[in-house]
């Protein structure tokens, strides 16, 4: 999270396997796309809470609560992260990794449906 708030954009891949996928929005993204996806972003501040992970050898499954809170209006964003974790010869990595967030009616979804890169690819 402190290198997705920070704009950090290649130290943000190295949590992901090379094959890691980012469900947002209803669109996956592949690794590749994870730069443009990272720059079409508000700016803001993302809070977590730690995983809560089950293992299960070499792969685990979490969920990770989040606050997001935008930069310039202050709105906030809440949700969680359902990840799957893979053990890499470099450590833990997220292989998979959506989103849902929380709605004020008590609603929970991944999103409006849309990819942010459609206008800018």
């Amino acid at each position: 999270m402190a290198y997705t708030s920070q704009f950090l954009q290649d130290r943000w891949l190295d949590v992901f396997t090379p094959d890691g996928e980012y469900n947002a929005f209803g669109t996956p993204y592949t690794l590749e796309r994870f730069p443009a996806l990272l720059a079409a972003a508000p700016r803001g501040q993302f809070i977590g809470n730690m995983p809560v992970v089950e293992i299960d050898g070499d792969a685990a499954r979490g969920m990770q609560h989040f606050v997001f809170i935008d930069q310039q209006t202050h709105a906030m964003r809440i949700g969680w992260y359902n990840d799957e974790y893979v053990r890499t010869p470099a450590g833990w990595r997220i292989r998979r990794r959506s989103t849902t967030f929380m709605r004020k009616s008590g609603d929970f979804d991944s999103g409006r449906q849309h990819d942010p890169l459609a206008e800018t690819e």
